[in-house]
């Protein structure tokens, strides 16, 4: 399975940016995985924000189309969520994670999560 550390979280003020980072390990087939970016806010349960196809093609929830960039760099294992625009509801601890329908629905289902990055965003 695919180990991943996420990094680059921080408080943020409303309308700022952050850049996310997703470290890989624990394979050398990252490259064919499609990864998703996922999210759980204080009392809420988490849920899947966006995600990339192991061709590129991004997908994104629909309060942050626009908002929101991820990106991928197979050569070095590496998952990104580019986060303008930042709203305080987009405060969450931010996680990544394989990508597919199952765990879309219900990321319970998934036990390998990392241990997330904290994002507040908040004046």
């Amino acid at each position: 399975q695919v180990q991943v550390v996420e990094s680059g979280g921080a408080l943020v003020q409303p309308g700022g940016s952050l850049r996310l980072s997703c470290q890989a390990s624990g394979t050398t087939a990252f490259r064919f995985y499609a990864m998703g970016w996922y999210r759980q806010a204080p009392g809420k349960q988490r849920e899947w924000v966006a995600a990339i196809s192991r061709n590129g093609m991004p997908e994104y929830v629909d309060h942050v189309k626009g908002r929101f960039t991820v990106s991928r760099d197979n050569t070095k294992n590496t998952l990104y969520l580019q986060m303008n625009d930042l709203k305080p509801e987009d405060t969450a601890v931010y996680y990544c994670a394989e990508d597919n329908s199952p765990i879309r629905a219900d990321p319970r289902i998934y036990p390998y999560w990392g241990p997330g990055t904290q994002v507040t965003v908040s004046s």
